[in-house]
């Protein structure tokens, strides 16, 4: 492939999609090249190093249609001149029809730039979520009558409705997801064999060897308290309003600190919750960071919490590149059984699984990890190996890279 490939996302960089930043270096590295195209600006105050290795340029598209009138205007003023504008604006008008919002004009406005803008420039657009960057990669390479391809994750899958994930399925050259939940929900909505099952998966070489033991903390001196850490962003699916729950139902006796690392939109709310709950003395509320940070917070913790769940309006997680993180690091981790976290996670074998949205299990197991050290050890041990065995990199970068024509490496035999 000589011209790049557009990548769409829906902003970038972002600290909390650390696995598209390592996909998209992967496949360069591989001999892809790539041309991201953002819909929004940047608004994390950090970086994560892999963004700085990335070779790709960056295009960004009006986040808002008013912001950049005259640029909206010339790229429709151009593209209502080619002969596929006609049927496309008449299937931007059929999903319009469908659903009424706003963002699904600023949908269209900006695929009209992309299009006007980067025709002749990319070989094909691969959009990374499936709803709203699903969307402008779609009108985008119908303007432009290119191939387009999805990598579907998370919240995307189950907050669109099934008429829309059906009808890219449908249009899209191949479509990935992360999850085997996932996988099971899109295929049952793609034609036979159009959705592949990839793990994000870690870039191990990333990270370093984990910590050789661990003190034997087990909350009872005040002087050196059990350390508790989540990494997530302070949204609902990630269920900080129950974790707060739970910690509150600790014995009053029991020694422990609770970080958390994460921006969110919840954030203020939580810490008012905490002073409410009698709790804000003994969290370090960190905010967002990058990831060099967030790996001396997981060599430094002997346990992590994500107390996971399906939000109100169907967001939930899929599975959480947090837990393979901790789980690098051989830290024993606690979260539920919501989405796709069974799927690394093995209640009793490489963690401790509860009910989602339930602070009394959660925090019964929490004081049950919190009390024994060696179970900590022995879970996190089994984490790290099931990580290594299941869940590196390669296996998913080999898949993307046969998607996109790309030579795959044999695997050439050990002599003996």
């Amino acid at each position: 492939m000589s011209l790049p490939a557009a990548f769409v996302l829906k902003g970038y960089p972002r600290l909390s999609e650390t696995f598209i930043a390592q996909e998209i270096l992967a496949l360069e590295r591989r001999g892809l090249p790539i041309l991201i195209v953002s819909l929004r600006q940047p608004t994390d105050r950090h970086r994560h190093p892999v963004h700085d290795e990335i070779g790709a340029p960056v295009v960004y598209l009006p986040e808002y249609l008013y912001q950049e009138p005259l640029r909206v205007l010339r790229a429709w003023r151009a593209v209502r001149r080619w002969p596929s504008y006609r049927a496309v604006r008449a299937q931007w008008l059929r999903d319009l029809r469908r659903d009424r919002t706003p963002n699904r004009g600023r949908r269209f406005g900006q695929a009209l730039v992309l299009a006007a803008e980067l025709r002749g420039r990319v070989a094909a657009l691969h959009a990374h979520f499936i709803h709203t960057p699903g969307s402008v990669a779609r009108y985008a390479a119908l303007l432009m009558d290119l191939p387009f391809s999805i990598s579907a994750h998370a919240k995307d899958i189950w907050t669109i409705p099934d008429w829309e994930k059906a009808e890219k399925l449908a249009a899209c050259r191949f479509a990935v997801t992360c999850t085997a939940v996932g996988h099971a929900h899109l295929q049952a909505l793609a034609p036979p064999g159009r959705v592949d099952l990839v793990y994000h998966g870690l870039d191990l070489a990333r990270f370093a060897a984990p910590p050789a033991s661990r003190p034997a903390r087990d909350g009872r001196d005040p002087a050196d308290p059990v350390r508790i850490l989540s990494v997530g962003r302070a949204v609902a699916k990630k269920g900080y309003d129950d974790l707060l729950a739970a910690l509150a139902r600790l014995p009053k006796d029991v020694s422990w600190r609770f970080t958390h690392i994460g921006g969110g939109t919840l954030a203020k709310e939580l810490k008012a919750e905490a002073i409410r709950l009698g709790l804000a003395g003994r969290i370090d509320w960190r905010g967002a960071q990058p990831q060099t940070t967030v790996l001396e917070a997981l060599r430094e913790a002997d346990l992590f919490v994500l107390a996971a769940k399906v939000a109100a309006d169907g967001d939930r997680d899929g599975l959480p590149n947090v837990l393979m993180e901790a789980a690098s690091q051989r830290l024993c981790c606690l979260s539920t059984d919501a989405g796709a976290i069974g799927e690394l996670i093995r209640s009793g074998e490489t963690g401790l699984l509860v009910p989602p949205a339930d602070p009394a299990a959660l925090a019964e197991a929490l004081a049950r990890l919190i009390a024994d050290p060696a179970l900590r050890e022995r879970l996190g041990a089994a984490a790290e190996q099931r990580l290594r065995a299941a869940f590196g990199m390669d296996a998913g970068i080999d898949a993307l890279a046969g998607h996109f024509g790309l030579p795959v490496p044999v695997a050439v035999p050990a002599c003996t």
